[in-house]
């Protein structure tokens, strides 16, 4: 019989484009499923390697209350910008004596121009805000102090949601800006020049050389690194207590969301995803065609 059902010889289907065949151009044999493949190449998560992780994405999120925490106590007076300024520089001597400690041989061919360059680079940052600090303290003078905090919110949790957790160092252009836009919006709401100067500074140490230095410990050092994980998250928490028990819980359950339930809801949902690949896929090229492109 052939494929309309009419006597007569039957023809092979043939999986073929070029030939003329007495077959409606969606027919299909009987082995169009046996080349079905389910859950191809699929990772399988273990939890708690979900969990640290996770931590990474909890400490930057405790970063950002430790901040806001600092900016509190400089506003109410608790906190003087040359005592901030002080702990600062301590803590980025600290921080690269102990990023360079952790920097491989091969890392450090160059280590005299690289300490050479950082000094410049820092140099250079550091005089021009305090140079411009005068400017930045006014800038949002003409601009409600409302309107400020509702930039300042937004721009940080632009920060956290653009943050590259897989490669944080150096931090994405897009997060860095944010949270240098929010620390400028916060730092003109201070009561003087200096205070502003000191909290850019403390930005530029929170948001741009933490995440170097803690993904160097998380490449060379992953149990230091988990430990420091949750050393910054529960400072970040204790210091948000000491200004708004509320914020502290709220932080708490945003840390344990991020850091234990949503690992455990990924692990769980993880069994019934189900991924099917076949003949119907588009075609893959896995031919090395790099020699043709000299």
């Amino acid at each position: 019989m052939g494929p309309d059902g009419l006597p007569g010889p039957a023809v092979p289907w043939r999986k073929v484009l070029w030939e003329q065949q007495p077959f409606p151009d969606n027919y299909v044999d009987q082995r169009f499923l046996e080349e079905l493949r389910r859950n191809e190449g699929i990772r399988q998560y273990r939890y708690w390697t979900v969990v640290k992780e996770a931590g990474f994405v909890g400490q930057q999120l405790s970063c950002v209350a430790i901040f806001i925490t600092l900016w509190l106590y400089m506003e109410q007076g608790l906190l003087s910008p040359e005592s901030l300024l002080w702990h600062s520089l301590v803590c980025t001597l600290l921080g690269y004596v102990l990023y360079q400690a952790l920097t491989s041989h091969d890392e450090s061919g160059c280590e005299l121009r690289t300490r050479l360059a950082d000094l410049q680079s820092a140099t250079i940052f550091l005089s021009f805000t305090f140079g411009f600090s005068p400017v930045l303290k006014t800038l949002t003078e003409s601009v409600s102090t409302d309107t400020v905090y509702a930039m300042s919110a937004v721009m940080l949790l632009a920060h956290l949601v653009s943050f590259p957790y897989a490669h944080p160092s150096p931090p994405g252009s897009l997060s860095l800006n944010a949270a240098l836009f929010a620390s400028v919006c916060l730092a003109s709401r201070l009561p003087g020049a200096l205070h502003t100067f000191a909290m850019l500074s403390c930005a530029l140490l929170v948001f741009a050389l933490w995440p170097c230095l803690l993904q160097r410990l998380r490449e060379n050092a992953p149990g230091h690194f988990n430990a420091l994980c949750v050393g910054v998250c529960v400072g970040g928490i204790c210091g948000l207590g000491s200004q708004s028990p509320g914020g502290a819980v709220l932080l708490a359950l945003a840390l344990g969301s991020v850091t234990l339930l949503c690992p455990l809801l990924l692990v769980r949902l993880q069994r019934h995803k189900d991924n099917i690949q076949g003949p119907w896929d588009e075609a893959e090229i896995h031919e090395d065609l790099s020699h043709f492109l000299h």
